[in-house]
């Protein structure tokens, strides 16, 4: 509502008195708002000044009269609000752009998104109050003053009632804490650009809590639980930390700029408050007294959606559970260690999958089962640990079970295929990542099944991943999967030998391939497979005398 006293001064009085007009506003502002830093509220003058200037100035040069209205010249006040508008979307846009890493053409096209109706709503009540105080000054103010105050109140209101729907949205009804959407919709918008972000995700289990649940019926379930909230809200507020209530009785919190070694000494300082925080009922209890399993999972480049960073720091809790609960743990590949008996146990499970899901496609079928070999024999080359052997042999089975979504008539195409079709193709990576994000135990594949056809040098699908930003064993992965594409009679592409594919492994490596893991793939295949390096020796040795 300012810029609409600021105009209508403009085109009545000139620029000295709007600019008196400001200056007195925004001293009576700053008195009404102690608490709004000093600095702000000069900030504030500088910026109506210069756009106040910046709209005189135009309004002088194009033909505009101080002190009347001549609406037959429409196009100078509109072209008045425009400079006006300019020069407040430029300052705001440059402070946008200096205080964060968004695209600058993204920033610029939300900030006019959200404000051009309310500048040209701005223009027609300028104009309306110039006209009244013209007509007929004190009666002028007075109705202006009026319709004025009287909008500001349902503005307010309005905004109130946003203001108190949106919390409600955001809001789990029983804790007060935020809720699990929200949390969501946070942590995605802060992995946006993980260049240079630092920070600690922490996820809860209110350890036995089921057990108090059916003890004393879920009334008192509920009550512990909003018990619990306050206690975590108490105790994240004084670190300005996000804390959200996961779902059931597991929370979230959200530590930003933080480490992973400061962040699990706030969470044991957290977990013995609440042991020491005496609850009803909390006698039934194995420990006695109230107490959660906590597993925390620090940022970093290898780390590519929310789902993964939740996943993680998922796994170090429920590592923290069979240590016995009450404790907190780091996210650590090594956590969890696999005899290969449950390894074979759980491949056969995720066989008996691809088997039902590729019926279709006895290429893809056989094509799985080959990148699975490989996977194994070089899982077993490389220095990883335990748990990454699992999920490299795993994921190599199950990498291609998004192709179940491909139409027959395409995915068994003996010719080229066409654009369209193309396209059709790589959407089996997304549909292969919603297919296993259905069961929770296969949420660590992920990574393996969406990015395997992602590049090194960030030409691939579906993200455009560059560099280490693709998981290692996605990395990993998009060797053997090419190899046995490349060896491997397919319906779209050309068949090479073992030789062949070799090469044109080291002439992509550092391009479409890790170059780290290039050379040991390749030292693993003429070392496990040699029968088909010499049977294309022979071939090439005798091809000659069929000539």
């Amino acid at each position: 509502m300012e810029s609409v006293v600021y105009l209508a001064s403009l085109f009545i009085f000139g620029l000295e008195t709007t600019l008196f007009v400001l200056l007195v506003g925004n001293l009576i502002f700053s008195l009404l708002n102690p608490k709004i830093f000093w600095w702000k509220h000069l900030v504030n003058f500088c910026n109506y000044s210069l756009m106040t200037i910046g709209a005189y100035y135009t309004f002088y040069f194009i033909g505009g009269e101080i002190g009347s209205l001549h609406l037959e010249k429409l196009h100078v006040y509109v072209l008045t609000l425009i400079a006006y508008y300019a020069i407040n979307v430029t300052l705001v846009g440059l402070y946008f752009l200096i205080s964060t890493s968004e695209d600058v053409f993204k920033i610029f096209k939300e900030i006019i998104s959200q404000t051009l109706f309310g500048y040209l709503s701005t223009l027609v009540m300028s104009v309306v109050l110039a006209s009244l105080i013209i007509s007929n000054e004190k009666l002028g103010l007075i109705l202006f003053t009026g319709v004025i105050g009287l909008l500001s109140i349902a503005f307010k209101q309005y905004y109130n009632l946003f203001e108190k729907v949106a919390k409600k949205a955001n809001t789990d009804s029983l804790t007060g804490l935020y809720n699990h959407s929200y949390f969501k919709e946070v942590l995605s918008d802060l992995l946006k650009d993980k260049k240079g972000l630092k920070m600690s995700l922490a996820l809860l289990d209110i350890d036995d809590f089921k057990k108090y649940n059916d003890y004393h019926g879920h009334l008192a379930g509920d009550e512990l639980l909003n018990f619990i909230g306050t206690l975590l809200k108490n105790g994240c507020n004084e670190k300005e930390y996000f804390v959200a209530r996961y779902g059931g009785e597991e929370f979230v919190i959200l530590m930003e700029n933080v480490e992973s070694s400061e962040a699990i000494i706030f969470l044991n300082k957290l977990r013995k408050q609440i042991n020491d925080s005496y609850f009803s009922g909390v006698e039934v209890l194995p420990h006695g007294c109230l107490s959660f399993s906590c597993g925390i999972i620090e940022t970093d480049e290898s780390v590519y959606n929310s789902a993964e960073l939740i996943g993680k720091a998922d796994q170090a809790m429920y590592y923290a559970k069979s240590q016995g609960k009450n404790n907190v743990q780091l996210y650590d590949s090594n956590l969890v260690s696999y005899t290969l008996l449950e390894h074979e146990k759980e491949l056969e499970l995720l066989e008996q999958q691809v088997k039902i899901f590729l019926y279709k496609d006895v290429y893809t079928y056989q094509h799985s089962r080959r990148v699975f070999q490989y996977a194994r024999d070089f899982a077993f080359k490389l220095n990883l640990s335990d748990y990454e052997k699992k999920l490299l042999i795993s994921g190599a089975l199950i990498h291609d079970i998004g192709k179940l979504e491909i139409p027959r008539d395409i995915i068994n195409k003996k010719g080229k295929l066409e654009p369209f079709e193309w396209e059709i193709i790589k959407k089996h990576v997304t549909w292969g990542k919603e297919i296993i994000a259905t069961n929770k135990e296969l949420h660590d594949l992920i990574p393996l099944v969406e990015l395997h056809h992602e590049r090194y040098d960030g030409k691939g699908y579906p993200y455009g991943l560059k560099g280490e930003s693709t998981p290692k064993l996605a990395r990993i992965l998009c060797i053997i999967d090419s190899f046995d594409a490349m060896t491997t009679e397919r319906p779209y592409q050309a068949t090479k030998t073992f030789d062949e594919a070799v090469k044109e492994l080291q002439r992509c490596a550092g391009a479409q391939f890790d170059p780290n893991y290039v050379p040991q793939f390749i030292e693993m295949i003429k070392q496990n497979y040699p029968e088909k390096f010499e049977a294309e020796t022979v071939q090439d040795a005798i091809r000659p005398k069929l000539a």
